[in-house]
């Protein structure tokens, strides 16, 4: 769960700004950037990310994967929760939690069930 929030964090800043450092990492988080670091050394030795010195995190092919499952897992599950009739907000809450523990066969009737409603 842990390795997934951090490697769509690492997507999401990259996006946002062509790269992510540990200290946005932090700063997103809430937690102190020793503690980043020690995960970026995880998800390094994982094969998840590069850190190159002086410019960041990158994610590596590996990550980029894992990064897209994680983001389609969190929309669907969201989308789902809207559908019925939970708020954006509380839905985004509660899916960031939920989609880390949804098997593939609740996945599935969800976007089966959100298919049936578009």
């Amino acid at each position: 769960e842990l390795v997934e929030d951090y490697v769509e964090l690492i997507a999401d800043l990259i996006a946002d700004g062509g790269e992510a450092r540990q200290v946005d990492i932090a700063h997103r988080l809430g937690v102190a950037q020793p503690t980043v670091a020690k995960m970026l050394k995880r998800l390094a030795a994982e094969g998840f990310i590069q850190q190159k010195p002086y410019r960041g995190v990158f994610l590596t092919a590996r990550g980029n994967e894992l990064a897209a499952r994680s983001r389609e897992r969190h929309h669907i599950v969201e989308s789902f929760l809207c559908a019925l009739g939970i708020s954006p907000e509380t839905a985004r809450i509660d899916a960031e939690g939920i989609e880390h523990y949804v098997s593939a066969e609740t996945l599935e009737a969800f976007k089966s069930h959100l298919a049936k409603l578009r």
